[in-house]
């Protein structure tokens, strides 16, 4: 029998052991899916077809005694903006609806030849900018916890599907927290990986200096066995790095801490943070020290800036790359009636295509980028990414890995920060960091608000291309956790929020 509350490591030892087939199990979760994403809403396009073909073709080649990967027949949830040959890519927004990309992003390639089978493409916050998922063209994707709140962005709605049991795995992409953000948020596991770590050929781009696409999973080993998956140079991404993937699936089976320095952020915690965050984060402390690790505070006073520095980087990185989008090429075309130049038709289409968040930020980018301002503003948030990165180089001179909570406070709810950009903002003043360094970060559930009951993320952050530490630290810590818990988080949804 299959089982979709298993993990993905599970699913992936009970295909090889020719349990059930990757048909049976693919079924299960499309089943699933039309069982339960009306509430969720975590899915923009279920290509049922598509993934039960993908399905047979993983036996098939099991049958015949073919080596395979060890994700082969275990399916995937995809964001919404990494282009999938002949299947709509919207990346959340009005004016790339119908758009269906002619070639395969590389993670996408990589994942087909891994035999991964991708059930569909799931909903984001438009063109990857928001915290909460709220800003997608096509709704709202709802936290299985509570359907009342978000579950974080942009990649809510791959993180939705993992947590609602919708999918075992799913890909999202990072730009300022938009795996790690909703991972916390919904009691999974979530990577960053480091910047050019893994190819963002054929994703949509909102800010190319900071974009990077990850890993949703529901263990700590799931996670590292999809990133080996996709990670690698690729020569069509310029900003690829050429050099050998982390051993990350083997840092995630060591469980062993004992002599490693973790060092706690000491301007990423205390006031500002909700006190039930801030105590399971406390908590998660004190098992990594049961297990041998030591526990020091580092400072990186730059911090206080990066979350304004950030927001000129990001909107002007986007204004230039958002310009793609003049009705001309691809996408929507709207006011096109013969009777109005090629200039009125593209401002006419994108004041129609583009949402309300979309907008603020390229007016945001295009005024930072703009004669006499460009030094003032989006030079000084350079210079402040500068002192980020001397930061981290600084604390890491202090320890092996640094720590924090992912997100201030748990999942809000829908509705509550939407109309207050400065506050949905703010929910990513932890993440922000690692993006302006390049750096990779993981996070990692560990328990439940007091006051809420609901997830709680510890942030796990290692140097460049240094991804395997993340992941000893991660593994280690989860074991801990579910030998006190008994059973994983994710088995105290309350009947998922309803769905169930």
């Amino acid at each position: 029998m299959t089982n979709i509350y298993s993990s993905a490591s599970e699913m992936a030892d009970s295909l090889a052991k020719k349990e059930y087939s990757s048909v049976e199990l693919t079924q299960q979760h499309l089943d699933r899916i039309a069982d339960v994403d009306g509430k969720v809403s975590a899915f923009l396009h279920v290509d049922a077809e598509g993934a039960l073909t993908q399905a047979a073709a993983v036996d098939a080649k099991r049958v015949r005694g073919e080596k395979l990967s060890p994700l082969a027949g275990v399916p995937l949830a995809l964001k919404d903006i990494l282009a999938q040959k002949g299947i709509p890519t919207t990346a959340g927004s009005k004016i790339l609806e119908g758009w269906r990309p002619p070639y395969d992003s590389t993670v996408v390639t990589k994942l087909k030849e891994a035999g991964v089978v991708i059930l569909g493409k799931t909903n984001m916050d438009e063109f990857a900018m928001g915290s909460s998922t709220e800003n997608s063209a096509y709704g709202t994707t709802q936290n299985p916890w509570d359907l009342s709140r978000t579950p974080g962005g942009s990649s809510g709605g791959s993180a939705a599907a993992v947590a609602a049991f919708e999918a075992p795995l799913a890909i999202g992409t990072d730009t300022g927290g938009s795996i790690r953000q909703p991972a916390a948020l919904t009691g999974i596991v979530g990577v960053k990986p480091t910047y050019g770590g893994v190819s963002r050929y054929g994703v949509v781009a909102y800010s190319s200096s900071l974009d990077q696409v990850g890993p949703f999973g529901r263990t700590v080993l799931d996670a590292a066995l999809l990133h080996e998956v996709i990670a690698g140079h690729d020569e069509r991404d310029s900003t690829s790095i050429n050099a050998p993937i982390p051993q990350v699936v083997a840092a995630a089976k060591r469980l062993d801490v004992k002599g490693m320095k973790i060092g706690v952020i000491k301007e990423l915690s205390g006031p500002g943070f909700q006190a039930g965050v801030s105590q399971r984060i406390s908590e998660s402390l004190e098992l990594l020290v049961a297990a041998g690790a030591e526990i020091v505070e580092v400072s990186c006073p730059s911090f206080e800036f990066a979350l304004a520095a950030y927001y000129l980087i990001a909107p002007s990185e986007a204004s230039s790359n958002l310009a793609r989008f003049d009705s001309m090429r691809y996408g929507l075309r709207v006011g096109d009636d013969g009777s109005k130049g090629a200039e009125e038709v593209m401002s006419i289409t994108r004041e129609a295509g583009f949402g309300k968040e979309v907008k603020r930020r390229i007016i945001l980018g295009t005024y930072a980028l703009s004669s006499g301002y460009y030094d003032a503003y989006y030079g000084s948030a350079q210079k402040v990414r500068t002192l980020v990165k001397q930061d981290f180089e600084k604390a890491f001179g202090q320890a092996d890995v640094l720590v924090s909570p992912v997100t201030p406070t748990t999942a809000f709810k829908i509705g509550e920060k939407s109309e207050d950009p400065v506050a949905m903002y703010l929910s990513d003043i932890a993440t922000i960091p690692v993006n302006m360094a390049g750096i990779g970060g993981m996070s990692l559930p560990v328990g439940l608000a007091d006051e809420d009951g609901l997830p709680v993320g510890l942030q796990i952050m290692a140097p460049v291309m240094q991804d395997d530490r993340f992941y000893r630290v991660g593994g280690t810590l989860e074991a801990a956790l579910l030998s006190k818990w008994g059973k994983p988080l994710l088995a105290n949804i309350p009947e998922l929020g309803g769905v169930a």
